[in-house]
């Protein structure tokens, strides 16, 4: 009976935090370069209050859930992410935790900020709120990738979104399109759960594309455009200097065009001119730059020449591959080639129905 009951008790916690990460879900890509995290609160066997982390990082879920006219005293509070116990810009959430006299804290993992890192717990203790920490460590610490990257190597995580055919082309003679229309749409969800999307000036010319979320309810969701740009080519007759949006356009490029460069900023379009674009090295400083900007988490849609550069020198996180069931043979063509797509094995098939075509995200580093 004893075992019977710690079950239930496990399966109830599992499904909180479950939830909490749900809720995380919400705004991921959206809190710039605090983590998207997600809150419930229950007492008595039933949920009471939620909260997920604001569109800008701020307030936090901890807040938005617990700044309720609610009576919190005994309850039990899950949160994907440690609470902050430090003073920034907001005070400590394990402040108002404390306060709002919460009986339990549940969480998933650990703070990468050292300001907060591993020191919740200790806190909780010396006031006998008791605390459970690592629940479902493994989902944390896969959700949370893009964090820790940004604590730990101060760099944004680079995911990466490319369409191939069965026998491995990304581009088709007679159609402008790889994969199909789920695929596409699938596509613009993805990009809402980043703050910044990448793609260079040779594609965006090419494929003249909008590059934004076009799924009703999420259309301000679109994440910022960032052009890779060396040499100044971008078009000026574009979709994406034409349309009304919110999202800020940025381009990197080492040539000052001035007359280029004031048209581009007379149409809202944000450049920083660097000294180069070559190397490993020279692609660190610039991502590195993007973290500077806000941008933590990068989704990178580009032709497979820039792609390729990416995997050589092993800045993708995760790599999501569309592929068709369909051979373009003579009809298909490639501007670089694709051996280094090959040699990715395909074992991570995501469970969603896109009629004849499949997707596939795999982790590389």
């Amino acid at each position: 009976m004893a075992n019977l009951k710690r079950n239930k008790l496990n399966i109830k916690h599992i499904n909180n935090l479950s939830l909490a990460f749900e809720l995380a879900k919400i705004n991921l890509g959206s809190t710039r370069e605090n983590p998207s995290v997600g809150c419930v609160v229950e007492k008595k066997g039933s949920i009471i209050s939620s909260g997920y982390t604001s569109v800008n990082g701020r307030p936090h879920a901890e807040f938005n859930a617990l700044n309720k006219d609610i009576n919190f005293k005994d309850s039990n509070i899950y949160i994907t992410l440690e609470p902050c116990s430090h003073y920034g810009k907001t005070p400590p959430c394990t402040n108002l935790i404390k306060n709002k006299g919460i009986k339990k804290v549940f969480y998933s993992i650990d703070d990468f900020d050292k300001r907060s890192a591993n020191k919740s717990k200790k806190i909780f203790s010396n006031k006998k709120i008791l605390t459970h920490r690592l629940l479902q460590k493994k989902r944390g610490l896969k959700f949370y990738e893009s964090y820790y990257k940004f604590k730990s190597k101060k760099l944004p995580i680079i995911d990466v979104k490319l369409a191939i055919s069965k026998d491995y082309y990304t581009k088709n003679k007679k159609n402008k399109w790889i994969t199909n229309y789920r695929s596409r749409k699938l596509t613009h969800l993805l990009r809402t759960k980043y703050n910044a999307l990448v793609s260079t000036s040779k594609s965006i010319n090419e494929d003249n594309s909008l590059l934004n979320c076009r799924i009703n309810g999420l259309k301000n969701k679109s994440p910022d455009l960032i052009i890779i740009d060396r040499k100044l080519k971008i078009k000026k007759n574009l979709k994406i200097f034409k349309i009304k949006s919110k999202r800020k356009i940025i381009l990197y490029t080492t040539n000052n065009n001035k007359k280029k460069i004031r048209w581009l900023k007379n149409n809202k379009v944000k450049i920083i001119l660097i000294d180069k674009m070559n190397s490993k090295k020279d692609y660190i400083n610039l991502f590195k730059s993007f973290l500077k900007l806000g941008f933590s988490r990068i989704f990178v849609e580009s032709g497979l020449t820039f792609v390729n550069f990416l995997l050589k020198n092993k800045f993708i996180s995760n790599i999501y591959l569309f592929k068709t069931n369909t051979k373009l043979s003579k009809n298909g063509f490639n501007y670089s080639s694709n051996k280094l797509l090959k040699k990715i094995k395909l074992k991570n098939k995501l469970n969603v129905f896109l009629n004849s075509d499949n997707v596939y995200c795999e982790r590389l580093n």
